[in-house]
């Protein structure tokens, strides 16, 4: 850096244009180093994605003593030669299929012809029609007359052909053997990478470590790459799985309703379903087309529509859940994104390997420290915690939508866990703003009323009666992610008091009196804390500092058992013990509680309670619930009836701590 100060200064100024700019020549180089290399990345990318799905073979062979070269050369042959087969078959299938297109004209005419008519009054589907009908004029060959030139026949002008000279045996074999060399050679690389990385697959993993955290953190390193590849491999093994039996549905219904070939439709339907979204569409076009030209009617059309229709959501939305998850752990918008970009870069087989790559991209994003964004950028999960997911909707001003979540969160979980996790946890992230200064006064207005809205209409909320199986519903995704990291519900959320489990000082219409501090955001916190008494058997009145010090009292004191003061904002021990004192002076023999909703260490947590002389002092919901609890099922000492006059505290502003 640096010594001149202006220099400097204008260096960071710049620094961030530098990084940006130096991450698009990062993205751009990578991108052109996967274009221009993929005669070499696509057999090593297929050979890596092979080897997860070859692995659990390899295990399971080396269980039985077989030794690793041999296991491994085993389960290579057996693969591969399956794989040889199926592109026999294929070819076999496909010639076949060409060889008997020419029969079928007859029937695309008639109903090309038909279609016509029927559209003669839409001039789109009409002009759609005239198009597939020049296209198979095209594609048909002329009949055998024409070319002999009979009479009534159409004469074409002689052609000339110039023929050139024959060719030499070098150039013979270049013309026949060059287009059949580059996949054999491709094929021949795939082989060799799958053997050396199924052999050296400790090694490699050893490497990987290395590279990705080092030796300062090897058993965390060692743990997630572990876990990395397990998953991936369970994953490709359950995907391959499921899309070779979709394959053998699609063949044999195939077969059933009398679609020519379809042994080569079902194999087509098993690789297409490895694209995401459109595969399975794709996959049904061409049986669609044919199945079009064999029947002169629209059964065997109508059924192979149906067939497609039913197996493919079967496929996805009930077996696929079932074998690994509800999706693959990709957003749409990266699945989309993903096959645009792999198969700009590598072609149609990017196109089938763009959902394994970024599952693995995905992966190590999750459980690599430095690819962490990787994560963001393509995972399916929420980038913002869920007080962070609250507080941003707040500062959007849209409270109907954190309402829905809300009322999905609640038919899985208690609303003192929402409270909790959710709602409180991101108040403290507004106080901590408010703390910095960052948010202006009106801001400070429109968060705190967005805030209580939901917590008003959250409150409404009925007790879900949840049953073992769960809702019928799946949440969405944010809301699975936020059920996920939460947590179940602790015990005290199943109890509800009934009013002769009630010690009887704590039977009063309101046995609890609410106070909220003077911050913006203490009187939601207060609310919260009110409506979760009230759901568990203790009814509450609410009052605020302010109404306090202009001389405002609560409805009946004499039945007040417990005082709960609310604390968002840091206060001063001084005020907290002030007004402790003073509530005690206005209620003889009260229990006193002081929410402070802010994370602290125990020793100071054992510090405040001390110094407080409060009998409850918590930091949560859930405590100060189980606190509660606690204490209204306890008789109270005997206590001196207050004085008439006598007010409850109105504490002296005080510098915050």
């Amino acid at each position: 850096m640096s010594e001149d100060p202006v220099t400097a200064q204008r260096l960071r100024q710049g620094l961030p244009v530098f990084v940006a700019l130096a991450s698009i020549l990062l993205v751009v180089a990578t991108l052109a180093a996967l274009y221009l290399g993929r005669e070499i990345l696509v057999p090593v990318t297929l050979a890596i994605l092979l080897s997860f799905v070859l692995v659990p073979a390899v295990r399971m062979l080396r269980r039985i003593h077989v030794p690793r070269a041999p296991a491994v050369l085993l389960v290579v042959v057996i693969v591969f030669g399956a794989l040889f087969g199926i592109g026999s078959l294929i070819a076999s299938e496909a010639s076949q299929l060409a060889s008997d297109l020419p029969r079928y004209t007859q029937v695309m005419r008639t109903k090309i012809k038909d279609l016509r008519g029927a559209t003669a009054g839409t001039g789109t589907l009409s002009r759609i029609v005239d198009m597939v009908q020049d296209l198979s004029a095209t594609l048909q060959p002329p009949p055998a007359a024409e070319l002999r030139g009979e009479p009534g026949t159409r004469t074409h002008p002689l052609t000339v052909e110039i023929t050139p000279a024959r060719a030499s045996v070098v150039e013979t074999l270049q013309t026949f053997a060059g287009p059949l060399v580059h996949p054999l050679a491709t094929t021949g690389l795939i082989l060799i990478f799958t053997i050396f990385i199924l052999l050296q697959r400790e090694d490699l993993r050893n490497r990987a470590i290395k590279l990705a955290g080092g030796s300062g953190d090897l058993r965390r390193t060692t743990a997630a790459i572990d876990d990395a590849t397990s998953r991936l491999s369970r994953f490709f093994l359950a995907q391959l799985a499921l899309n070779i039996a979709f394959g053998v549905v699609i063949g044999f219904g195939l077969w059933i309703i009398g679609v020519p070939s379809p042994t080569l439709f079902g194999v087509l339907a098993a690789i297409l379903r490895f694209v995401p979204y459109i595969g399975a569409a794709i996959s049904a076009l061409l049986p669609l087309i044919l199945a079009a030209a064999v029947d002169p009617g629209w059964t065997m059309v109508i059924a192979t529509a149906a067939l497609f229709l039913v197996v493919e959501p079967i496929c996805g939305h009930v077996v696929e859940p079932l074998l690994y998850g509800h999706s693959t752990g990709l957003s749409p918008v990266a699945v989309i994104l993903a096959a645009t970009i792999w198969t700009f870069l590598w072609g149609p087989i990017g196109l089938v390997l763009a959902t394994p790559l970024t599952v693995c991209l995905v992966v190590l994003g999750r459980h690599v420290e430095r690819l962490w964004y990787l994560d963001v950028l393509l995972g399916d999960q929420p980038a913002l915690s869920p007080p962070e997911i609250f507080y941003q909707r707040m500062l959007a001003g849209d409270p109907i939508e954190a309402i829905d979540q809300g009322w999905q969160f609640l038919k899985e979980r208690a609303l003192v866990t929402y409270y909790d996790e959710v709602a409180l946890a991101g108040l403290l992230l507004a106080q901590e703003d408010l703390s910095r200064g960052t948010l202006d006064r009106e801001r400070q207005e429109e968060v705190g009323a967005a805030i209580r809205t939901v917590v008003d209409r959250l409150g409404t909320a009925p007790v879900a009666r949840r049953s073992r199986r769960g809702s019928a519903r799946a949440p969405d995704i944010e809301t699975a992610a936020a059920l996920a990291a939460i947590g179940p519900d602790r015990q005290v959320a199943g109890i509800v008091l009934a009013r002769e489990d009630l010690a009887p000082n704590w039977r009063s219409e309101t046995p609890v009196l609410c106070v909220s501090s003077r911050g913006p955001f203490d009187e939601a916190a207060t609310l919260m804390l009110s409506q979760i008494l009230a759901r568990h058997g203790l009814a509450s009145q609410i009052l605020s500092m302010a109404a306090i010090r202009a001389g405002e009292r609560p409805e009946n004191p004499e039945g007040l058992a417990l005082i709960c003061f609310s604390y968002l904002e840091p206060v001063s021990l001084s005020q907290i013990r002030f007004t402790v004192r003073q509530a005690r002076a206005a209620v003889p023999g009260v229990r006193i509680l002081v929410g402070f909703w802010r994370e602290r260490d125990p020793a100071t947590l054992d510090r405040l309670r001390r110094a407080t002389s409060a009998d409850f002092l918590v930091t949560s919901l859930n405590e100060a619930l189980s606190a509660v609890l606690n204490a209204c099922r306890e008789p109270s000492p005997a206590r001196v009836a207050p004085a008439p006059a006598t007010a409850l505290p109105a504490p002296a502003r005080t510098a915050a701590a």
